[in-house]
């Protein structure tokens, strides 16, 4: 982590997994028959869904993991970032992740940038930044990680990007954003996301262990199976949201930083609980304990602001 007045190497584990790997997993997995590629989906029900060009697939139940749909219901803030992956001719000597690397020009809110080495010659560079805007500039974002990449090392190429606009919830109705056909959904489009971090693989993999270990598979048993854990989660998780709304809301854009700065002087105990949106109730005094990095009047109006 490198913030101004903070920086400090933080003893746990970090995993991550390159949508590749997933591929491969997947398609090894899976007969080639059990799915389809590149077709995009027109309409669906509970029990069925149409793709395009009008084949119909039947099922028993519908399961719904288009990605972030229509949100209804919920206040947001934005996460949104491009990241490119590097090939360096020579060792980039990066040995491990950035998670935040805030000590850059702040723009359009709180910006950081963050590195993870995949190998010591591949170095994925994300240029990120926590906004009230949905919009997103690519190609300057481009520029800055060109900026960042050149300081690694020589001869560097670039072989993938990838960009995105993820939603950070300060606060709303879950009811709302369930509201419509009773159709089972799971990922971002049920809620199933991390509220300040937007990491979703962690709840991917809990629904999945779920899921398998279901016997009854009818739309209706789905459906309330993930509602009622998307329901159960967001009340375990309004502490999340309380946080999110002290960072978008108690301190100017610029300014913004300074609350994850705060965060970061916590215990790694603490900061792994966060990371996995388990909090006990003396972590959660612990967060918010210490002189406030914001001004105190802001983040009680911050705090108390549409708290749902």
């Amino acid at each position: 982590m490198r913030f101004p007045k903070r920086q400090r190497t933080i003893p746990i584990g970090y995993n991550s997994v390159r949508s590749p790997t997933l591929d491969a997993a997947m398609r090894a997995t899976l007969r080639p028959e059990q799915y389809e590629l590149g077709r995009e989906i027109v309409s669906v029900s509970p029990t069925s869904l149409i793709l395009n060009g009008g084949d119909q697939i039947d099922a028993d139940a519908v399961i719904d993991a288009r990605g972030v749909g229509a949100i209804n219901g919920l206040d947001l803030g934005r996460q949104k970032f491009v990241g490119r992956i590097y090939r360096y001719s020579d060792p980039h000597g990066v040995i491990r992740p950035v998670i935040m690397d805030a000590t850059v020009e702040q723009i359009d809110g709180y910006r950081f940038v963050y590195q993870l080495p995949l190998s010591g010659t591949e170095l994925l560079i994300e240029d990120t930044y926590y906004s009230m805007s949905p919009t997103i500039d690519e190609e300057a974002l481009r520029e800055r990680i060109a900026t960042v990449a050149a300081h690694m090392g020589s001869g560097a190429e670039v072989i993938s990007e990838e960009s995105g606009v993820l939603p950070v919830v300060l606060s709303g109705d879950l009811e709302c954003f369930w509201r419509g056909e009773p159709i089972a959904r799971i990922g971002t489009r049920g809620g199933f996301f991390h509220p300040t971090t937007s990491y979703s693989l962690p709840d991917a993999v809990a629904n999945a262990a779920l899921l398998a270990e279901q016997r009854n598979f009818s739309a209706p048993a789905l459906h309330s199976l993930f509602r009622g854990r998307a329901e159960k989660l967001w009340q375990e998780r309004s502490f999340f949201r309380l946080l999110n709304r002290m960072l978008f809301h108690a301190a100017e854009p610029d300014q913004a930083y300074r609350v994850l700065e705060h965060f970061y002087r916590l215990s790694p105990a603490v900061i792994s609980g966060f990371y996995a949106a388990r909090l006990t109730a003396a972590d959660k005094l612990r967060v918010l304990s210490g002189r406030p990095p914001v001004p105190i009047g802001r983040a009680i109006s911050a705090m108390l602001k549409s708290a749902a």
